[in-house]
C-alpha cells in the first residue's frame, strides 16, 4: 500500500500543510515537530511526489537529457558525468534517446517542456535553428553538446578539435612518419570532422609534407567502416607510414584490418585515434589517441544548467575543455 502525505500527517499528529513545510523547507517549524515528521517519514518509507513538490517549491528537480544514440561509447561516458553531477545537486535525469532523428529530437523537446523540466542538456550530431527555437520557446536553461554548436548563440561544451588534430599529426611527424593517411567521416556538414581534418592538413603543410589524397578515405564512423577503408588503402600501391582515424572505433577497425593482412602495428604502420574511449586502453596494441574529456563534458554541462537555474551568471557561452595526447603502444618511431 502506498503511503501518502495524509498518512504521514495523521501518524505525526500534525496537519498536511505542516508535513509539506517540513519536506519542502518552505516555512519554519519547530525542531520538535520537524524531527517527529522526519521520523515518521523514515519509518513509513514515504516518498514525496516530485510533481506536487515542484508546485510548492516552484522548482522542478528534473533535468531533461536528449541524446542521439545511447549505445554509443561517447554518449555513455557523457551520461555518466551528467547523472553523477546531477545527483550531487539533487536533480533526477529524464533521458530521451532520439536515434539521431530530427523529428524525434523536436518531439522530445516538446515532451520535456510538458514535463516541466528545470533545464535541458541537448546532445545531437547536428544542431539546427529549429532545435534552438523549440527549446528557447520553453524559456528553459539549456546547454548543447554538438559538432556545430559554436555556430549558434547558445551555451555549449566542447574541445578545440582542430588544434588537437594538428598536435596529433605533428606528433606523428616528430616520430619520423611522413606518409600519413587519414580516415574521416563521410557525413555532409560534419563540422567536428572538418575541424580535425583541417588540423591534420595544416600540420602536414606547415611541416612541408605532401597531403597524399590516395591514403585519405571517407566513410562511416564505425569500426566496420575503419576496417573496410583500411583494406582499400592496403590494396593500393601506396603504403602509409601511419594512419590517423577520426575516432577510436574507426582506428580499432583499421588496426584489425592491418593485422588480418599480415602487417604489424606499430612496426609496419602506426595508428592513432581520437576520443579515448575505454576500449582504447584495453585493446592490444593499446591505442595512442587524443583524450577528449567526455565525462567532464557531461559534468560541466549539467553544472552550467544548475548555475542558470540558480540565477548565476556564466562567463562564456562556449566552454572549451582541455584535451590530452595519450601515448600508448600503437605508434612507433620510424627509423
Amino acid at each position: 500500500m502506498t503511503v501518502t502525505i495524509k498518512d504521514v500527517a495523521k501518524k505525526s499528529g500534525v496537519s498536511i500543510s505542516t508535513v509539506s513545510r517540513v519536506i519542502n523547507n518552505s516555512k519554519p517549524v519547530s525542531n520538535e515537530i520537524r524531527q517527529r515528521v522526519m521520523s515518521v517519514i523514515k519509518e513509513t518509507g514515504y516518498v514525496p511526489n516530485p510533481v506536487a513538490r515542484s508546485l510548492v517549491t516552484k522548482k522542478s528537480q528534473l533535468i531533461g537529457v536528449i541524446v542521439p544514440d545511447i549505445s554509443n561509447f561517447f554518449i555513455g561516458e557523457l551520461l555518466n558525468g551528467i547523472e553523477e553531477v546531477g545527483k550531487i545537486y539533487e536533480y533526477d535525469i529524464l533521458l530521451c534517446n532520439s536515434y539521431g532523428e530530427m523529428e524525434e529530437e523536436l518531439k522530445y523537446i516538446n515532451l520535456l517542456k510538458s514535463k516541466q523540466v528545470a533545464g535541458i542538456v541537448f546532445v545531437t550530431w547536428k544542431m539546427s535553428d529549429e532545435h534552438v527555437k523549440a527549446i528557447e520557446e520553453g524559456n528553459l536553461p539549456a546547454v548543447y553538446i554538438s559538432k556545430n554548436a559554436h555556430n549558434f548563440d547558445v551555451y555549449s561544451v566542447s574541445i578545440e578539435n582542430e588544434r588537437a588534430a594538428y598536435e596529433m599529426t605533428k606528433y606523428l611527424i616528430q616520430k619520423g612518419h611522413t606518409n600519413i593517411g587519414f580516415i574521416r567521416s563521410s557525413i555532409e556538414d560534419d563540422l567536428v570532422d572538418s575541424q580535425r581534418f583541417r588540423g591534420y592538413k595544416n600540420a602536414l603543410t606547415d611541416s612541408g609534407l605532401e597531403i597524399n589524397q590516395r591514403i585519405i578515405k571517407e566513410g562511416d564512423t564505425t569500426s566496420e567502416s575503419g576496417y573496410y577503408l583500411m583494406n582499400e588503402i592496403l590494396e593500393s600501391n601506396d603504403m602509409p607510414h601511419a594512419m590517423f582515424a577520426t575516432n577510436d572505433e574507426v582506428a580499432i577497425g583499421a588496426i584489425n584490418c592491418i593485422l588480418d593482412k599480415g602487417y604489424k602495428v606499430p612496426d609496419d604502420i602506426s595508428v592513432v585515434g581520437f576520443n579515448d574511449i575505454k576500449l582504447a586502453s584495453l585493446y592490444r596494441p593499446s591505442l595512442t589517441t587524443i583524450k577528449q574529456p567526455i565525462y567532464d563534458m557531461g559534468a560541466v554541462s549539467i553544472r552550467m544548467i544548475v548555475k542558470m537555474i540558480d540565477g548565476e551568471q556564466l562567463e562564456d557561452k562556449h566552454t572549451y575543455l582541455p584535451y590530452e595526447l595519450i601515448e600508448r603502444q600503437s605508434v612507433k618511431e620510424k627509423k
